[in-house]
């Protein structure tokens, strides 16, 4: 079974493999597009009380401080996801993508 939940083609050719790992970069790449819009709906949401034509300097501190925590949690997330895959990179050892490790370049 592969990561995705269909069957695993160990004897997939190279360039069937690079397809799969431009469409998971592609979809990561749409859902970090998608979180980061939402993101910054909610943090408007949340600090623009009222419609104007200019931002106040409590509006503009609130946004700031609503970003700031969020690319802040962001890295950390970050960082977690990459000593993760690091850490499942050692555990597998040697064995390489084709025998279910990872792939550096899906980060």
């Amino acid at each position: 079974m592969s990561f995705f939940g269909g069957a695993s083609n160990v004897t997939s050719a190279p360039s069937d493999m690079q397809a799969r790992k431009e469409e998971m970069k592609q979809r990561i790449s749409q859902e970090l597009a998608v979180a980061n819009a939402q993101t910054l709906i909610n943090c408007f949401k949340k600090c623009i009380t009222r419609p104007s034509t200019s931002l106040g300097s409590s509006e503009e501190a609130c946004l700031s401080r609503c970003l700031n925590l969020y690319m802040a949690a962001f890295d950390q997330v970050s960082k977690s996801y990459v000593n993760r895959i690091t850490r499942e990179r050692a555990a597998m050892g040697a064995a390489g993508p084709a025998a279910g490790g990872l792939d550096a370049t899906l980060l």
